[in-house]
């Protein structure tokens, strides 16, 4: 008994031992590593925190179109209440050098691996229900940046309106240039590989990757209700015009996911008969069906590219009976980076990011002057029509944006003076109207602080045109028009710019 005992003890002696070995040679093994971690991570945090200190820090973000965080102004106030170390923690961490690039290599990663953002953390765009393009009550989203079907109602009040209509009619072949006998392509009856980030489809067509807003529908008539008013306190002196402009969607939603958008068109043909003969309704739409298979729409940005827009001012031009000279007759012009739109900031979508496009506009070969006002028509300055901007920020090319009123006096001599009310969708039309019109006002239907009817009997203009995407059609914006129509009554409106005679 005694000797079992002892060898028991002996046993586990041993075994504490090698236990007491294997923690030895564990930690040694441990502290090893720890030594190799601190002898690679050391130079890695030194090289990071070089970086951030020695490279320029970011001052605005394209991918989220905004600005950066300023560096805060130091206060005892601040310092003592923790305002000013919250600020500078907030500008370390928004203004990192090359923050873009690397958001851009995050998405990338993202994207490869299949994994989505929350709903949170972007904007959502678009309506992912069924939607059915009888469903008039239901409501669309309202975006920035935005036909109806007939060019003119079929009974028109005068015997010119019956003539303009008439005219674009029969020039609508003539219109679509080479393409006028050939039947373009059809994207809608076509299925296509589609994914949905956040609101919008990017779906793969021609190689190539699109992005679309879709369309849910909507009445249409704050829209309606504010032309008609519009249009009865200004007379028969003054031509109004509707010429709504469809998204993407209308021409490139594949027909595996076309249940969830509505028909523009068909809303749009129903817009024309309730506006009524007083208004004079520009079919934009169909004409631009004819070019589906041009560059008429950015895929990476939710506008339409100019290529579209001259298409619709030309058939604009056609029923208002005006000049237009041919897109022969302008410089196109390229953007020397190439374009990656709004749609990528919403999406965060690889595809598109790596797929960038082309942007080209096109400048007008005759003679104008452009002048800037704030919104309540303070004269600003005179500027370019067309500016410089490249990149993301590429739409920004005509007239530097939305928040400002623009005149455009030109060489023309014919008595017809445009009044254009839009959104960023009507910004790309403007360039295409100078050899049409001897005056253009271009007003943005959200940034305008005074009385529309006033502002056009004061600058005697002749036409007036609506012109605007489907959204903001049939979305919220519309309420802006009667706005428009009822703010700073009988409030004197001066044109302080030079007149036309003295830039001559």
């Amino acid at each position: 008994m005694g000797r079992n005992k002892d060898m028991e003890a002996q046993g586990s002696q041993n075994k504490n031992k090698k236990k007491k070995l294997l923690c030895m040679n564990r930690k040694s093994v441990e502290n090893g590593f720890s030594v190799i971690s601190v002898m690679i991570l050391a130079p890695v945090f030194f090289l990071v925190a070089l970086f951030l200190v020695i490279f320029p820090r970011s001052e605005t973000s394209d991918i989220e179109k905004r600005e950066l965080a300023d560096f805060p102004v130091f206060s005892l106030e601040s310092y003592f209440d923790g305002t000013f170390t919250e600020g500078v923690t907030e500008y370390y961490d928004d203004t990192v050098p090359y923050r873009d690039t690397f958001k851009n290599i995050a998405n990338n990663i993202i994207n490869l691996f299949g994994f989505t953002a929350g709903e949170d953390e972007v904007k959502i765009i678009g309506n992912l229900e069924k939607v059915s393009s009888s469903d008039d009550e239901s409501d669309s989203d309202t975006s920035d940046s935005d036909t109806s079907d007939s060019d003119t109602s079929e009974e028109t009040s005068t015997e010119e309106e019956n003539s303009a209509t008439s005219s674009e009619s029969e020039d609508t072949d003539d219109s679509s240039d080479d393409t006028s006998e050939e039947s373009q392509k059809d994207y809608t009856q076509e299925e296509a590989e589609y994914t949905v980030e956040n609101g919008i489809i990017v779906v793969k067509q021609d190689d190539h990757y699109r992005a679309m807003e879709l369309f849910g529908g909507g009445t249409g008539s704050a829209y309606v209700s504010a032309l008609q008013l519009i249009k009865e306190e200004l007379g028969d002196e003054v031509a109004v015009y509707s010429m709504p402009i469809p998204l993407a969607s209308e021409y490139y939603l594949p027909s595996n996911y076309s249940d969830y958008s509505a028909d523009q068109t068909e809303y749009f043909e129903e817009l024309a008969e309730n506006l009524g003969d007083s208004i004079i309704s520009v079919d934009a739409a169909s004409v631009l069906a004819l070019h589906t298979e041009e560059e008429i729409y950015f895929r990476t940005d939710h506008h339409w590219a100019p290529l579209g827009a001259y298409y619709a001012a030309q058939a604009f031009a056609e029923v208002a009976g005006v000049p237009f000279a041919d897109l022969s007759t302008y410089e196109e012009i390229v953007n020397e980076e190439e374009f990656v739109g709004t749609m990528y900031s919403y999406t965060k979508d690889a595809n598109l990011l790596n797929d960038p496009e082309e942007f080209i506009y096109y400048e007008p070969s005759n003679t104008y002057q452009t002048y800037y006002y704030l919104t309540d028509f303070t004269y600003d300055g005179t500027g370019n029509l067309l500016w410089k901007a490249t990149g993301s920020n590429s739409y920004l090319v005509f007239m530097g944006g939305d928040e400002k009123v623009v005149k455009v006096v030109t060489d023309v001599d014919n008595g017809r003076k445009l009044c254009i009310v839009k959104d960023s969708y009507g910004n790309a039309e403007v360039p295409f109207f100078t050899s049409s019109f001897e005056e253009i006002y271009v007003i943005d239907m959200r940034y305008f602080d005074c009385n529309l009817v006033d502002f056009v009997q004061e600058m005697g203009i002749t036409d007036l045109l609506f012109t605007m995407c489907s959204y903001s059609v049939y979305g919220t914006n519309a309420d802006n028009l009667e706005n428009l129509r009822t703010q700073c009554k009988g409030e004197a409106i001066v044109d302080a710019a030079p007149v036309k005679k003295e830039d001559e």
